[in-house]
């Protein structure tokens, strides 16, 4: 089921006011949205999917590193657990990225980049 442009002008709000949106994205996402509407809107979608496809992670790097000794470390041992049993649970429900709110939503704009491309 693919979206519209404006529910993924919408996504990229939500990624750019993601907590655990990184810099590079977060740029990318303001520069998106204040390409709209103008010559630069394309070139502007472009450089967003091409920082997404470098930043997005995909549930298997998930659950990959909340089981890993360094993932264990990052985030403790309780919260590691617990975040890679629901990443497990999104796996099993058909989730094919991280379930951070900034990769959920950089994942429905690669998946639906046809919209602003």
């Amino acid at each position: 089921m693919s979206i519209s442009k404006e529910e993924i002008i919408k996504k990229v709000h939500e990624l750019i006011e993601a907590p655990s949106c990184c810099a590079e994205a977060k740029e990318a996402g303001n520069n998106f949205l204040k390409a709209l509407g103008t010559p630069d809107e394309k070139s502007a979608a472009q450089a967003l999917i091409k920082e997404l496809d470098e930043d997005v992670t995909s549930v298997d790097g998930l659950i990959a590193f909340a089981e890993s000794d360094n993932g264990k470390a990052y985030f403790g041992e309780e919260t590691a657990k617990n975040l890679a049993d629901a990443a497990h649970k999104a796996k099993d429900a058909g989730g094919k990225y991280c379930i951070c709110a900034a990769c959920a939503a950089g994942g429905a704009i690669l998946d639906n980049q046809a919209a602003i491309l």
